[in-house]
């Protein structure tokens, strides 16, 4: 899942589902989250000893919406792409796509600072982590945020700094700069810890299909992808690039994995049970810095953003569920659809809800909705704009 990490509405909030109505989703297969702090013992014993309930944030800890537009520190996609989230210098923010429109914001008044927001496909818990000049939490903690209670129900404390969040319906996944943790949802008990090489960026993506846990993060060198396939207990390494790695995608069934070194010039397709290399496709011929990759749901189509200033959508030859070997020797293949945008600025990408679509974000608080030609190619023709950091937008 890509991200880039540079009035309150009433409680409950009726735009979130709690974990057990969702109606696209296993409802068994989702978290409940019943913590509550006691003076005198653990609230969850026989849990992760770094797990804490809190006690509520202060009614003044909410304060009005900020008239002056926002300083933007993260974006991400929720699981399904159907929504966004905002970490911003005073609070954060979750929009939905498709109608663009604000869901709802909180906004704190002493310090506010929110460095990573994790969603949850549509369900009421968010995970947080403070970020920015003046931090709302400290950067080496994750909150559990339950959005109907409208507070924080616990939070997991580590040594260093929260580089970035995963969520699953059964599992949280924290990654530090060269350690990954892995808890059930549940109790927050630690499943499994895995060491990787330097990764700044908190590089980590996951599997969000019904079955069991994929996991894909950087290996112990440069250039290597680990793949932790967590129902077969099969660890593979992969090792994708020269170069060192500076993005990934899974598909939503954990099956394909998409990576870019730092070069910027290709992006490679591999399947993950095997290691085997499907595809190569090619983003263009300078070197760029890859900002995002993400699958369509059926896994059709691969969509790139670099610092170059377009987006790339690319066709993949592979069928979906069975990836074929392609040739042992194959050219890279151009891309079929490109949208242009402001050069050197950061965009992330994904696929929209509507057939033959992308959503495009900016760092700058930039929305873009786009249509390709799945036939023709070429330019996409845009479809929607907003700058969704503006405070005179009416939502």
């Amino acid at each position: 899942m890509a991200t880039l990490s540079a009035s309150p509405s009433p409680n409950p909030n009726p735009n979130f589902r709690s974990p057990t109505d969702q109606t696209d989703h296993d409802p068994e297969s989702l978290p409940h989250m019943e913590l509550h702090p006691s003076s005198d013992q653990d609230p969850t014993p026989n849990s992760n000893p770094n797990f804490h309930a809190v006690l509520p944030t202060p009614p003044e800890a909410i304060a009005p919406a900020a008239a002056a537009a926002p300083s933007l520190l993260h974006i991400s996609f929720n699981q399904d792409h159907g929504c966004f989230a905002a970490g911003i210098d005073h609070g954060f923010r979750i929009y939905n796509c498709d109608p663009f429109r604000e869901i709802f914001r909180r906004d704190f008044d002493r310090g506010g600072g929110i460095g990573v927001v994790e969603m949850l496909f549509r369900c009421n818990i968010l995970a947080l982590v403070g970020g920015g000049p003046d931090p709302q939490y400290p950067p080496n903690k994750v909150m559990i945020w339950d959005d109907h209670q409208s507070r924080c129900i616990g939070e997991l404390s580590f040594r260093s700094e929260v580089r970035s969040v995963r969520l699953r319906r059964d599992r949280i996944v924290v990654v530090l700069e060269q350690k990954i943790f892995v808890y059930n949802f549940a109790d927050l008990k630690l499943l499994h810890q895995i060491e990787t090489i330097a990764n700044p960026k908190g590089l980590c993506a996951v599997s969000q299909g019904v079955g069991s846990l994929v996991l894909v993060c950087p290996g112990l060198q440069k250039g290597q992808v680990r793949v932790e396939h967590y129902a077969s207990k099969r660890t593979k390494f992969i090792m994708a690039h020269d170069s060192r790695i500076v993005c990934f995608a899974l598909s939503q069934d954990g099956q394909l994995l998409a990576t870019a070194s730092s070069k910027g010039t290709l992006v490679r397709i591999f399947n993950t049970v095997d290691g085997s290399l499907l595809q190569e496709v090619r983003r263009g011929a300078d070197r760029a810095e890859i900002y995002s990759l993400a699958f369509s749901s059926n896994a059709q189509w691969l969509a790139v953003s670099s610092d170059k200033g377009t987006v790339h959508v690319f066709s993949l030859k592979i069928n979906g569920g069975s990836p074929g070997v392609l040739p042992k020797y194959f050219s890279s293949e151009w891309s079929v659809a490109q949208f242009r945008l402001v050069e050197g600025s950061q965009y992330i990408v994904a696929f929209g809800h509507q057939k033959n679509t992308v959503v495009i974000l900016g760092i700058d608080g930039s929305f873009y909705r786009c249509q390709f030609d799945p036939v023709n190619g070429g330019e996409m023709t845009q479809l929607e704009y907003h700058n969704f950091l503006k405070p005179e937008a009416a939502f």
